[in-house]
């Protein structure tokens, strides 16, 4: 296993990316859905060739999507690898390995969408009731993670752009967690964060 210096941990946990480190990984995760096409497989990439906030390790998921239609989103709630690492992996995952979807095809190259989100720390939320929760969560801003013994889901901030209403985000949350919607027991976590999101 690789073995990370502070400055690169400490990176990781002040993540600040410039334009132009943006486009880099946005060019990292389309070279790895077309080398995927060529080779069963992501692009292999070596993080120390990149500049130190692209070695940070961060929680990644990629989005693809051809105009309005998803087409698939992988990623990653741990923050156990280098961002360029993350991105091509997850973004060759999206295209081929998302079980929802059938395998992204070279046709719907030319429209196709990547959206790279790189997730913060997640934070706890301290409530008692549902309805404590849902007036605590900051719609268009927060992700959430959902925990009740097994079951676990997240949805990324950018969902409350389908989902606006609080009340129905969670619900969807439970379910993508496999739970009922009216599902709620004293057991139940969860955790916020934010996202840098660009596509």
């Amino acid at each position: 296993m690789q073995a990370w210096s502070k400055v690169e941990r400490d990176a990781s946990s002040k993540l600040s990316l410039a334009e132009e480190h943006k486009a880099v990984l946005r060019g990292l995760a389309v070279r790895s859905i077309e080398h995927g096409f060529r080779f069963g497989e992501p692009i292999a990439v070596s993080a120390h060739e990149h500049p130190l906030s692209l070695q940070a390790l961060k929680a990644v998921f990629v989005t693809l999507r051809t105009g309005e239609e998803l087409r698939g989103c992988v990623g990653t709630l741990e923050a156990s690898h280098p961002l360029v690492s993350a991105v091509t992996k997850y973004a060759y995952a999206a295209a081929f390995n998302d079980r929802r979807f059938d395998e992204l095809t070279e046709a719907e190259l030319p429209e196709l969408h990547v959206q790279i989100s790189i997730l913060s720390e997640p934070e706890p939320l301290r409530f008692y009731s549902e309805k404590e929760l849902i007036e605590r969560l900051r719609p268009g801003i927060d992700g959430l993670i959902l925990q009740d013994g097994l079951a676990k889901g997240t949805l990324l901030p950018s969902v409350w752009e389908e989902i606006p209403d609080r009340y129905e985000f969670l619900a969807r949350l439970k379910q993508k967690a496999g739970l009922s919607p009216n599902h709620w027991s004293a057991s139940l976590q969860v955790q916020r964060y934010t996202t840098v999101c660009f596509s």
